[in-house]
């Protein structure tokens, strides 16, 4: 189910953005809000939070094809289903993802 909504969403987008360093930080004003000013085009914001922890990050698209990062959001579907608006949240530590981002296996 997870991957046909990521597959529309890739035959969706016109940009092909050679993956690069992830963003990363938390800016209270616009957690939980729609696009910040700060997401360019070819990139999402994702929030990584378990417990307590919560890091924002600004991810490439083409982490939607990253076989670890789908493992990441079908979590997400199944923690928290399709309920979510404003910025994407995933139930892990903000350690895991970026050790994802960086290509390191977890």
């Amino acid at each position: 189910m997870l991957s046909s909504f990521v597959g529309k969403a890739q035959k969706s987008l016109s940009v092909f953005v050679p993956r690069k360093h992830a963003l990363s930080y938390w800016n209270e004003d616009h957690a939980t809000t729609g696009v910040a000013d700060d997401v360019m085009k070819g990139y999402f914001a994702v929030l990584a939070k378990k417990g307590e922890e919560t890091r924002r990050f600004i991810v490439g698209l083409d982490y939607l094809t990253d076989p670890a990062f789908l493992g990441l959001l079908d979590d997400a579907w199944e923690e928290y289903g399709f309920r979510q608006k404003g910025t994407l949240v995933v139930p892990c530590r903000p350690i895991e993802l970026q050790n994802i981002l960086d290509g390191r296996k977890i």
